[in-house]
């Protein structure tokens, strides 16, 4: 068996590719040695910058020398690519949300199993460091049981909202705004902290008057967890801030608060008898780094560990099912915001049940508040 996998990338124009190839420069197990790419431009440029032999046909990309395939391309694309990969018999990876909708979902899991391959979802907040501490004292029990929380990210992108021929933010092909986009990195996280969500509230808006195709651009989602836990979480792409996201839990022993943007990025108070410091405030140190030292060193673990799990075989412990309960927090966000009420979960299973969750994507233009008539933004 060989000590490394050889990767291949379907999407050598994304945005996140250059993170990935930084993130693993230094590992010996990740090689890069392919890509694929429908835009010969950029497959070039991909091909000379990362010394990847490019291949104009996916046949042909799926026949060669690798083990494994990054999945790099525009999420209505997800689907269909990942099962041709998984078809081909090479383990995948594919950069988040999974898909649009939970059908597809469902199809992609169906398929990876009924192949035998590896299957994980590129997930990196699951593998930020901040992140793991912070599941790990919650498992631990440092801040008891947590009844609050609030988490943020932010990111300006306004030339991608104002292009109408971009797909993203859209909905035929994004899956709709940065519920969509940014949203899915929040609830797949607190997901893994605090487990089922029970039901939310959404309220959707467009503070940029970017084109009909487009979704929203901001977002406010109220979250209420089956262990109790309500979380407010706020979403933008209009707001202009340095690049982070932000996080706190409230529990009944202590609070923890994370920042991308921090040196330290948790800071803990717990009353826990074995935290490591009791009655106070205080700052782990933690691998981490300002954007983009935060992309870099959460896609290096991320890459790193799908690697192990294919040289080890073993099963990713962040399964298909876990980033598939993302995009269901998604979909059921977009389901109350078309409702105007608290929305449970058990509502949006109905509808995938009986129409679809597609349904769910149509007509949320006429639930965002159009905000950008009564902001002046020159």
């Amino acid at each position: 068996m060989s000590d490394f996998v050889k990767f291949g990338i379907i999407g050598a124009g994304s945005a996140v590719w250059r993170y990935h190839k930084l993130g693993t420069k230094n590992n010996p197990q990740v090689k890069f040695i392919s890509g694929y790419d429908i835009n010969e431009k950029k497959l070039a440029k991909a091909a000379k910058y990362s010394k990847l032999e490019p291949f104009s046909k996916l046949d042909d990309f799926l026949k060669s020398d690798i083990d494994a395939v990054m999945v790099l391309v525009p999420h209505y694309l997800h689907s269909d690519i990942v099962i041709a990969v998984a078809e081909a018999g090479k383990h995948v990876i594919c950069e988040k949300p999974m898909a649009t909708t939970l059908e597809e979902c469902d199809e992609m899991i169906a398929a990876t199993k009924k192949a035998g391959i590896k299957f994980m979802i590129a997930e990196n907040h699951r593998f930020l460091p901040a992140h793991q501490f912070i599941k790990d004292a919650l498992e631990r029990g440092f801040i008891g049981d947590v009844f609050l929380g609030r988490t943020y990210e932010g990111a300006y992108a306004s030339s991608q909202f104002f292009d109408i021929n971009d797909w993203s933010f859209t909905y035929s092909k994004g899956g709709g705004g940065v519920v969509s986009d940014q949203g899915v990195h929040k609830f797949t996280m607190l997901n893994w902290f605090l487990g089922e969500v029970d039901s939310a509230q959404c309220w959707l808006s467009k503070t940029l008057k970017s084109p009909p195709n487009k979704g929203e651009d901001t977002a406010i989602i109220l979250l209420r967890y089956k262990c109790g836990a309500t979380v407010t979480v706020d979403i933008s792409s209009s707001t202009v801030h340095p690049l982070t996201n932000k996080t706190e839990l409230h529990g009944t022993k202590g609070t923890i608060f994370e920042d991308h943007d921090w040196e330290r990025p948790v800071k803990l108070f717990s009353s826990h008898p074995e935290a490591e410091v009791k009655g106070e405030f205080y700052s782990p140190k933690i691998e981490h780094g300002p954007f983009p030292d935060y992309y870099k060193i959460s896609m290096g673990h991320e890459d790193a560990y799908f690697a192990e799990c294919i040289l080890e075989d073993k099963k990713p412990e962040f399964t298909p099912e876990e980033a598939r309960q993302g995009v269901a927090v998604v979909l059921l966000a977009y389901l109350s915001a078309k409702n105007g009420r608290m929305t449970s979960m058990d509502e949006l299973m109905e509808i995938y049940k009986k129409e679809g969750t597609r349904s769910i994507l149509e007509g949320l233009g006429e639930v965002t508040q159009k905000n950008y008539e009564n902001l002046n933004w020159d």
